[in-house]
């Protein structure tokens, strides 16, 4: 896969004392993408980047879009990137780069906000729903717009912004818009809709899609996202907000992420491409496969946890039928003195997110399935010792 890397530091180990003898637990709670650092260390020289010292000084890129601080390269690698998965059409949209995609969220929302109404927009989005959602929302008790809930429970014909996760975070499931009124406008949060998590079932072409390197590719300190919007007028209300919130977004890191995405665009479009295998998408959904395949086998020799059962769609970018591997498990514990789940592993070791974070029932939790290797063996270690 590329030339070998140097020799780098160890990771840390899965948990460590307190420095009173005492164990923390690993954190399972976060989606940090760890586990793919071992396919970027194997084609460390293919996908490496040298800045000189005078490039990218300016505020201003040398683009001709609505989002004047995006550098041309990037714009290109995200078209390249998306037309080779088939995942999201960019033909007639305007892109706009963001310091991750929870900062465009955060644009999007004050894109969508009427500045002149009464009270703030209703935000919703159907439970169970990503912890986040509620968070930014209410951060800065904004004039604009206010947190609402569940879109599922929502009622009245007030206007509201509906958040859609697809596939969700954290069930994993493929969502669409739950209300259909004329007065909503509606976010389509596509973070984890590449083919190592999901089965690519359609272009999608939706007014507004969020999108993370950090899900993409698993380098999630690069701190880069992008939006693709329909209409002209919303991107260049969000364009302003990260002008406002942080004068631009780094240009090193837009060549960063740029390069990583050309180095896996070019594994499938070179004249000589490397074994499939070796490539990015490949690699990482095999990845994942075998963590849901050992994930699933460990909670059914067992009784005291659940998980969700995923169809098999047909898959457009590999042309096969496809099962879903989220990045987060959607663990139910069973046991009748679990009802808090999330306590009940902590007491284990195991650090989640329970479910009341996403409005859902404290019988489940969010675990990552993203963390390195020996953090997922002791989560699955621990769920058989469980019984």
């Amino acid at each position: 896969m590329g030339e070998a890397s140097p020799e780098l530091p160890s990771p840390p180990p899965p948990f460590s004392s307190d420095g009173d003898g005492n164990s923390v637990p690993i954190n399972l709670e976060q989606g940090d993408p760890t586990m793919f650092e071992e396919y970027w260390r194997s084609i460390a020289g293919d996908a490496a980047v040298v800045i000189p010292a005078w490039q990218g000084m300016s505020y201003l890129s040398s683009g001709a879009g609505v989002c004047w601080f995006m550098e041309p390269k990037l714009a290109e690698e995200i078209v390249r990137l998306h037309k080779l998965v088939g995942n999201a059409r960019t033909a007639g949209w305007h892109i706009v780069v963001g310091v991750g995609s929870t900062q465009l969220f955060q644009a999007a929302l004050f894109a969508l906000s009427p500045p002149d109404a009464g009270e703030p927009i209703n935000v919703v989005s159907a439970a169970p729903y990503y912890s986040y959602y509620p968070a930014v929302v209410e951060y800065l008790r904004s004039g604009l717009y206010r947190w609402a809930g569940d879109a599922r429970a929502f009622r009245g014909d007030a206007p509201y912004i509906e958040v859609v996760c697809t596939p969700n975070n954290p069930d994993g499931f493929l969502n669409r818009a739950v209300l259909r009124e004329e007065k909503g406008r509606v976010i389509n949060d596509l973070a984890y809709y590449w083919p190592q998590y999901t089965a690519i079932t359609y272009e999608a072409d939706h007014e507004i899609m969020l999108f993370t390197f950090s899900k993409l590719t698993g380098h999630a300190g690069t701190r880069i996202g992008w939006a693709l919007v329909k209409d002209e007028d919303v991107a260049r209300k969000m364009t302003k907000f990260i002008e406002l919130n942080t004068i631009g977004v780094s240009k090193d890191s837009q060549l960063r992420a740029a390069k990583i995405m050309g180095t896996i665009s070019d594994s499938y479009e070179a004249a000589s491409p490397p074994p499939v295998e070796e490539r990015f998408f490949s690699y990482s959904r095999c990845v994942m496969a075998a963590r849901w395949r050992r994930l699933r086998q460990a909670v059914e020799s067992a009784s005291s946890f659940s998980l969700p059962e995923f169809p098999s769609p047909l898959c457009r970018f590999s042309g096969e039928k496809s099962g879903l591997h989220p990045a987060f498990a959607w663990l139910k514990c069973e046991r009748e003195d679990a009802e808090d789940c999330e306590s009940f592993l902590k007491s284990l070791g195991i650090r989640t997110r329970g479910g009341a974070h996403f409005g859902a029932d404290r019988r489940y939790v969010r675990v990552s399935m993203l963390a390195r290797d020996e953090m997922f063996d002791f989560l699955i270690k621990t769920i058989l010792s469980v019984g």
